[in-house]
């Protein structure tokens, strides 16, 4: 079975999550207490060098880390990746939008700001660049969501799941959605469709990660 190592509390984390809960697929999920440190133990950091989650683990011992690699991955051969290639390549464009030009702002300020005690005043001299760059992220995916109902060819895709799952928290890193309509109507598509889960859910057979000091 396969095994995810993630926290719940996280964007790039919950993506996988709700991938694997939309395709039905059973998954153990270990918790990884970041905040305390438990990706940084030994053993850990010999499953992925990074010492980040999510980290997805296969039978026969192979990981796979990343967040948009492990949906690309686990996407191949079902309706969330299309088979076209120039589709294929949008979906691409979009998770790359997603980690390039919305995931450093819109999931830093939520991460600092939300989940991180004292957060606030560590980062304070942050504050206003991630503000700008991720309204300017907002802005251009309002625009291209305007004459369409999901980010390529008019169908639900990873490239949709890369993008919601810090788009729908991004008023608890302070970005106000009510400037951006198309957006907000977006999110509720994305939520309304079969097998949807939230933050907050769970696979049966979840277990917490012991440290190893």
């Amino acid at each position: 079975m396969l095994k995810l190592h993630s926290m719940q509390s996280s964007g790039n984390c919950y993506k996988v999550r709700l991938l694997l809960a939309r395709l039905g697929l059973p998954f153990e999920l270990v918790d990884v207490d970041v905040l305390s440190g438990e990706n940084r133990t030994p053993d850990f950091m010999m499953k992925n060098p990074e010492g980040r989650v999510p980290l997805l683990e296969m039978p026969g011992g192979r990981f796979l880390a990343e967040s948009n690699a492990i949906l690309f991955y686990l996407a191949e051969g079902t309706p969330f990746l299309p088979a076209d290639r120039l589709a294929r390549a949008e979906v691409l464009r979009w998770m790359f939008f997603e980690q390039h030009s919305h995931e450093p702002a819109i999931a830093a300020a939520r991460f600092w700001l939300k989940l991180v005690r004292g957060g606030r005043d560590l980062r304070t001299h942050d504050i206003d660049r991630w503000m700008e760059e991720g309204h300017a992220a907002l802005r251009v995916m309002e625009r291209h969501l305007a004459r369409r109902p999901f980010f390529v060819d008019g169908v639900l895709s990873i490239a949709d799941i890369a993008l919601y799952a810090h788009t729908h928290v991004a008023e608890e890193g302070d970005f106000d959605l009510a400037p951006f309509p198309t957006v907000r109507a977006w999110l509720d598509r994305v939520a309304g469709q079969a097998g949807h889960v939230d933050m907050a859910w769970r696979p049966v057979g979840s277990r917490q990660m012991v440290s190893v000091a």
